[in-house]
């Protein structure tokens, strides 16, 4: 996976033969904790979402981004969690498929952009719900979605770059607004 400084970045992978990568509250904690530790210092971590079967994070590479420790962070995470996982499920080979996607939202040309940012930040966001995991998107607990809404304070997403380079509403209601708005009129292309 090769990143460029000074763009925004969709991230994502998802468990080999689609199988699960999340089995318990732990799992999805221990994951997070490792993209505070391994990837938090060398990029800004717009948004995430984990599933059960896969995940997805946005990152922007504007700023403090370090290709080389964010690569070795990256597969860090995976090896590490993968060992974790395979020892709590005695199980043995890869979780996660081969290649971890790396889809840059600041190259696509301008007449088709309308704003892909935004459309990937509530992509991200709305899978829970689309999943049929949940009634409401802030009801799924491994999403930013709650700390975009200000119903927790999380600290691993930089919201500044969000509001700043994505154009994400910073006062709570019109975000929760938008994102309803977008989930009802399906708005969202299937384009990951």
């Amino acid at each position: 996976m090769k990143l460029s400084p000074e763009n925004i970045y969709h991230i994502y992978n998802r468990g080999n033969n689609k199988q699960k990568i999340f089995f318990s509250k732990k799992n999805y904690i221990f994951f997070l904790q490792k993209l505070r530790t391994e990837l938090k210092p060398h990029s800004e971590i717009i948004c995430y979402c984990l599933m059960p079967n896969h995940f997805h994070f946005m990152v922007s590479t504007y700023g403090n981004f370090n290709a080389v420790q964010f690569s070795n962070g990256f597969r860090t995470i995976l090896s590490s969690y993968t060992k974790a996982v395979n020892q709590q499920e005695n199980r043995t080979g890869s979780l996660f498929q081969q290649n971890s996607k790396a889809k840059c939202l600041t190259a696509i040309p301008e007449n088709k952009q309308n704003n892909y940012g935004l459309v990937c930040f509530n992509y991200i966001h709305q899978n829970p719900e689309n999943a049929g995991l949940v009634r409401s998107l802030e009801d799924w607990e491994f999403s930013s979605f709650r700390d975009y809404a200000g119903l927790r304070n999380g600290t691993l997403c930089r919201k500044e770059i969000a509001y700043e380079l994505i154009g994400i509403p910073i006062d709570k209601e019109e975000f929760i607004k938008l994102s309803l708005e977008m989930l009802d009129s399906r708005k969202l292309p299937k384009i990951f």
